[in-house]
């Protein structure tokens, strides 16, 4: 497949939803963020798009157009696509997941808690992608979407619990749409200290709101302690959907790609 520059996709956008919660919103977080990459199978009237970004993948259009090679740069990533798509997902990889996931969207507000003496939270600035940089490596995947943890940081889309120097929750716009902004939140492996994520998912729904957003919010239906959480932060269901976790290329295109 092709990389196109985003400047050269206009006419091509109108294959995705435009103002939808949830996943629908990556188109629009990359070509506002530059943080994407768009691909098709050929310049002059294509016949496929995709969409990429931060390991994930929406792919639109025939997927007669092309061969399981052409989908190898996008193994270990997560992708979204129409049925259709699925007997060539199946062969263009060694291992394909399918992955029950659903939005939910922000029907009510929620009280934000006094967080406990020494812990602050607070909207991240430019000088907090060290404390970002340094979180464990399970939880590098709250910035992938910005480009790393300097993007993310200075942002303004992003706010963290500290414990001190030590970000111990993060909340952020994952995907920045024009209608919606879906969110996502990480908060370090110690149980004393989880219930500081709805604090920082509260400022940041209060941020979203202000901007005229609406916030929404994506997880597996079973990622219990996230639907929980969600729940808890005023988040009810609303569209339930399925994406492929994907494997390397599988062996015959590993060499075709090579």
């Amino acid at each position: 497949m092709i990389n196109l520059p985003s400047h050269r996709l206009p006419a091509l956008t109108g294959r995705f939803p435009a103002g939808a919660p949830g996943p629908s919103a990556l188109t629009e977080h990359a070509l506002t963020t530059q943080a994407g990459r768009w691909w098709v199978d050929r310049v002059i009237q294509p016949r496929v798009i995709a969409a990429e970004c931060g390991h994930h993948v929406l792919l639109r259009g025939d997927p007669h157009a092309l061969t399981p090679k052409d989908l190898a740069r996008f193994a270990d990533r997560h992708i979204e696509a129409p049925g259709r798509f699925l007997p060539l997902i199946r062969t263009a990889f060694d291992h394909v997941s399918p992955r029950q996931r659903m939005v939910h969207v922000r029907r009510s507000g929620a009280s934000a808690a006094r967080p406990p003496r020494g812990v602050t939270v607070r909207r991240l600035n430019a000088g907090d992608a060290r404390a970002l940089s340094t979180l464990p490596p399970a939880m590098s995947w709250i910035h992938r979407t910005w480009g790393g943890p300097e993007a993310l940081a200075r942002s303004g889309y992003a706010w963290a619990a500290f414990h001190g120097n030590r970000i111990v929750a993060v909340a952020c716009t994952y995907f920045l749409g024009t209608s919606y902004e879906d969110i996502a939140c990480v908060t370090v492996p110690d149980p004393r200290i989880q219930y500081l994520a709805l604090d920082c998912v509260h400022a940041l729904c209060s941020d979203i709101t202000v901007r005229g957003h609406r916030p929404s919010w994506t997880c597996s239906t079973g990622n219990r302690p996230g639907r929980l959480l969600a729940w808890t932060a005023g988040f009810r269901p609303k569209v339930e959907y399925t994406h492929y976790v994907v494997g390397a290329p599988a062996a015959g295109e590993r060499v075709a790609a090579g």
